[in-house]
């Protein structure tokens, strides 16, 4: 009888109901603070574009709506390289536009970084690429956490989700 092989699953996916509601309550903060009264402060999400349209005055204040939002996505557990930043352009009536993209996928060269970095790290896993998802496979669950620990310390610009451990 072979020894019985443990795997977990590494993926980009995003709790979309964390991020809803760290974003209304971005919202909500916004609507409230001093600082953003009478002034245009406009937080739109995109679920089907997977993109987050921000509409502010300045650049400054949308520096101060961006760390406010990024505070929220990371206090519900979420990663702060979730989103990352498409296009800036003017918007009518003197104000800003920043198009957000939502990461939610691991890219086919993001997937082939994060095998190299388990495999970098000598530890008795298999790594392979499936799709969006790089399955990671070995015989100890000491090693596939050991395995976790490595690819979390590397800090990748990535929203990683660790999942499937059996």
């Amino acid at each position: 009888m072979a020894a019985k092989e443990h795997s977990f699953d590494i993926s980009a996916e995003l709790n979309a109901q964390e991020f809803k509601n760290a974003l209304e309550q971005a919202k909500k903060e916004i609507a409230g603070r001093f600082d953003f009264k009478g002034v245009t402060a406009e937080l739109d999400y995109n679920e089907k574009a997977k993109t987050l349209t921000l509409i502010t005055s300045s650049d400054a204040k949308a520096d101060a709506i961006y760390d406010l939002l990024l505070g929220k996505i990371i206090k519900r557990g979420l990663s702060a390289s979730v989103l990352k930043e498409s296009k800036k352009e003017d918007a009518s009536k003197g104000n800003v536009r920043i198009i957000y993209n939502i990461v939610d996928t691991i890219s086919s060269d993001d997937a082939r970084l994060i095998v190299k970095t388990i495999k970098d790290e000598g530890l008795k896993v298999q790594a392979s690429i499936r799709g969006d998802v790089v399955r990671v496979v070995g015989k100890s669950i000491d090693d596939l956490q050991a395995c976790i620990k490595a690819v979390r310390a590397k800090e990748l610009p990535l929203p990683l989700s660790f999942t499937n451990l059996k």
